[in-house]
């Protein structure tokens, strides 16, 4: 199989646009990401496009071709695929474009991530995410995701201790971190206080502890890693693209405070890439909700299960520290437009190993991972990235 790497990201503002369409938002992402890569649409063999419910969300379906279209290649017949993983969506297209160049099936594709969340009713919106846990044994008995989430940190501070201030510190500091993010949905900044003090969702997570449901699109240009100083100064290789699945239902696991998919996604992925946890620098990682970083810090293997919340405390994932999470502001600050939580993942930590994230940039940035979560972890993907210096 032939080495991977991004050529080119691109990335539109999250948020609520509702002055936006999906078409739009769409084609704005893959066009940054052409140009950013140097490429013209002559030089692609194929779209992915990750996208959880545009069916549900706006009596859509077949949206993949319809990017094509509204971009104006629908003439050239290209292949144009959507890949569906609820959360995790782009990522798994990000999988499946990886493999296509990987296999040599193709030269250059555009993996994009898109979703039009605040088009319908708060209550209309929750329902439709909460339809990628299982309906049968959860969702029908009237659990939310927020709900099982909610189950699953209050698990998580029965075993291990956690506090709630600690769930707090995680959204404080993401909020820290979206706050120098031109992109982001919130770039307001929080307090532990706020935070621990604002309106119960599903408890012990409060409104301040949960991911906001946005609009946005984000897209990158991969293609072989033998040629990519044509097109780029600064390769980034796709050092490994793991992706693992569990059970839907929650308590049909071994444990709740573990999500094997990601501890089994993140072992392969390091073992492909022969580089440890120790070794990354700067990570994005699933928050959707404040417990499911500190699952992801543990599951990942940086922090021993149980001690990611102390470990929080001490500054050790804040800029500066060890290890730097969502320098983006992740799901909590920057949004959650759930199919293109992934792409803009990697666009992120693309930006932060070419030294070009500006106030966000972690210094020394050389070995990067995006960790994506599909429900409450029935999908994890794993990605790892390196500079190809």
């Amino acid at each position: 199989m032939r080495e991977v790497a991004v050529l080119g990201v691109g990335q539109t503002k999250f948020g609520e646009l509702w002055d936006r369409s999906f078409r739009e938002i769409g084609i704005e992402a893959g066009l940054q990401a052409l140009v950013d890569a140097k490429l013209g649409s002559g030089d692609l063999g194929g779209l992915f496009l990750g996208n959880m419910a545009s069916g549900s969300l706006l009596d859509q379906e077949h949206i993949a071709p319809l990017i094509l279209d509204y971009a104006g290649l629908a003439g050239r017949h290209l292949p144009a695929v959507r890949v569906e993983g609820g959360g995790a969506s782009g990522s798994l297209a990000l999988h499946q474009g990886f493999l296509a160049v990987a296999s040599g099936l193709y030269d250059f594709v555009v993996v994009g991530g898109a979703e039009k969340m605040t088009d319908v009713l708060d209550t209309t919106a929750n329902e439709i995410i909460s339809s990628t846990a299982d309906h049968e044994w959860e969702v029908v008995f009237g659990a939310t995701l927020p709900a099982l989430w909610g189950l699953i940190a209050r698990r998580h501070m029965h075993e291990f201790g956690t506090t709630r201030e600690q769930l707090a510190r995680v959204a404080v500091q993401m909020h820290q971190n979206g706050s120098k993010n031109p992109l982001a949905h919130y770039r307001n900044k929080l307090t532990v206080e706020q935070v621990v003090g604002a309106g119960e969702v599903a408890e012990p997570l409060g409104m301040l502890d949960c991911a906001p449901l946005s609009d946005g699109a984000a897209a990158v240009v991969l293609g072989p890693l033998d040629v990519a100083r044509k097109y780029t100064d600064t390769p980034v290789r796709i050092a490994a693209s793991e992706v693992a699945c569990d059970t839907m239902a929650v308590q049909h696991r071994a444990s709740v405070t573990t999500l094997e998919s990601t501890v089994v996604a993140a072992r392969r992925a390091f073992q492909r890439a022969r580089r440890t946890p120790g070794d990354v620098t700067v990570a994005e990682v699933h928050d959707a909700y404040t417990i499911s970083a500190l699952l992801a810090l543990e599951d990942l293997g940086f922090v021993e299960k149980g001690r990611a919340g102390p470990e929080f405390e001490t500054g050790r994932f804040a800029p500066g520290g060890a290890l730097v999470i969502n320098p983006s502001g992740g799901l909590k600050a920057q949004g959650r437009p759930f199919g293109a939580v992934g792409v803009a993942q990697v666009v992120e930590l693309v930006r932060q190993l070419r030294g070009e994230a500006k106030e966000r940039q972690v210094s020394g940035a050389t070995l990067a991972l995006a960790h994506d979560v599909g429900g409450t972890g029935a999908t994890s993907a794993v990605h790892l990235l390196e500079r190809a210096d």
